[in-house]
């Protein structure tokens, strides 16, 4: 039982004192002094809000931190971020990173039958989560933590639908080592594997990779909607025959989808769901109505797949594809920004890195199209859906790759910047007459996944890197790829 005991009263009064001061302001018992010979240490955000705001030291047990009005409840110390450096909106804020619960404690778990008796169930019955504003576009020392203001609180408690997926997740693990067990299978062979079963998982994985202890994480995904949620985002429910509690669930509801539509136009689809077909300035129908017919098949209130809670908590982004009729691809597919101030930080790790995280985590939903009338958007013809996650040995093998080399031209100073060329060997020129450029990152011709910048013309080139200036980077998966991956599996 907890030992740090409190009433809910008392603990409101004690953190709005703080809200919107620094962990500098607060850390009356100078916890950030062991920075100074440990710069690089971890999780002084939430030793000062044990430290200064609770009162106690960190401890490993396997039960709540806090007992609040008799209730045992686990505090949790979770950094945000802003998705968008210029933006203003607390919308815009996201996890830092993923939220570490307890152990897996692959001793025990195969022998617990009941998840509400677990000792996971017993650190995420009641959350207590204070956040903290990682403002920064770059990583900092540990000591620099205390600039960072507290963003505010919450109570979690979840919703029976989130317990049912959080549940499901349990179980896979537990079924796992089970299996590992019942069958005498050799631990040292199977447990690595453990942090596979990410791709099967929803609201959590694992980490770190076997032979370290493994613990149960809640992912970056989960945790960045329950941030949004906390601080107002609107999000769209489903259909309420649309809900789904783990990954098989919604590859039945996409499987049921499929039969109703597959084999009609998007116009024909829209005029079924009441969608109206809104010209772009070029008279034509606007690209944007797939997005926005996807999310109809889901949602009444939807625009797109993006604004619906329990897509973002899946960590479930969506993705529309047109092919030709032969299967081929027509465009490469944007992923995510490139974030600088990991790669150029040698003390960062590919495994802790926001890359590594977006593939491991990411699961992506392609609605697939198949191109009729090039002239004529809405005549293409829907052709199901694809769910894709990554398996380790493309991330291990191609992302790392990635990784490794944008980081040595940086570092090694042999970052340039090459002028794009005709098929004559002549200068290619942009609409404002100057010669077009751009650095000599990893490229589509050399690998799956790439680094593209993104901007209209010069006058975007805001990111400087080595003295070069370029437009924002961005990760890009290669098209020809994805149409093999998407090639395995349709609903």
């Amino acid at each position: 039982m907890a030992e740090h005991i409190f009433t809910e009263e008392e603990v409101v009064r004690i953190l709005d004192k703080i809200v919107g001061k620094t962990l500098g302001q607060i850390d009356k018992n100078n916890v950030f002094d062991k920075t100074k010979e440990k710069p690089k240490i971890t999780g002084i955000a939430g030793d000062v809000i044990e430290q200064c705001v609770f009162g106690y030291q960190a401890d490993n047990k396997q039960e709540a931190d806090l007992l609040i009005d008799g209730r045992p409840v686990e505090l949790k110390t979770t950094g945000l971020k802003k998705s968008s450096p210029k933006s203003k909106s607390k919308h815009a804020l996201e996890a830092k990173e993923p939220m570490s619960i307890t152990a897996v404690s692959v001793d025990k778990i195969g022998s617990q039958d009941n998840f509400y008796e677990s000792t996971l169930w017993h650190k995420l019955e009641e959350l207590l989560i204070v956040y903290y504003l990682y403002d920064s576009d770059k990583i900092v020392k540990a000591s620099e933590y205390s600039n960072f203001p507290i963003q505010g609180y919450q109570f979690l408690i979840f919703s029976e639908e989130d317990k049912k997926v959080l549940e499901n997740d349990w179980k896979i693990v537990r079924d796992f080592v089970r299996n590992v067990e019942k069958n005498a299978l050799d631990k040292s062979i199977e447990f690595p594997k453990i942090s596979k079963l990410r791709t099967e998982m929803s609201y959590m994985d694992t980490a770190p990779k076997y032979p370290h202890p493994p613990r149960f994480r809640l992912t970056r995904s989960y945790v960045t909607t329950i941030v949004q949620q906390h601080f107002g985002k609107d999000f769209k429910p489903l259909y309420p025959d649309k809900e789904f509690t783990s990954i098989e669930g919604l590859k039945d509801i996409l499987e049921k989808l499929g039969k109703q539509f597959i084999g009609k136009s998007i116009k024909e689809i829209a005029n079924e769901l009441n969608v109206p077909m809104k010209l772009a300035k070029n008279g034509k129908v606007s690209k944007s109505i797939s997005s926005i017919v996807v999310a109809k098949m889901f949602s009444e209130k939807a625009q797109k797949i993006e604004k619906i809670a329990l897509f973002n908590k899946f960590g479930i982004k969506s993705k529309t594809i047109v092919q030709t009729r032969t299967g081929g691809r027509t465009e490469d597919t944007k992923l995510l920004m490139v974030d600088f101030s990991e790669i150029t930080d040698t003390t960062v790790q590919f495994e802790d890195s926001t890359l590594y995280s977006f593939f491991s985590e990411q699961k992506i939903l392609f609605s697939v199209f198949e191109e009729v009338n090039p002239d004529e958007y809405e005549s293409n013809v829907f052709k199901g859906f694809k769910l894709i996650s990554f398996e380790d040995k493309f991330i291990e093998d191609t992302v790392r790759l990635v990784w490794d080399r944008t980081r040595s031209l940086i570092l090694d100073k042999k970052l340039k910047l090459v002028v794009r060329e005709d098929k004559n060997g002549q200068p290619i020129l942009n609409k404002k007459g100057l010669i077009e450029e751009a650095p000599n990152f990893p490229k589509a011709r050399e690998c799956d996944v790439f680094l593209r910048g993104s901007g209209k013309d010069s006058t975007e080139k805001t990111f400087e890197i080595n003295g070069l200036r370029m437009y924002p980077q961005f990760y890009w998966i290669k098209g020809s790829y994805l149409v093999k991956m998407l090639n395995q599996q349709i609903f």
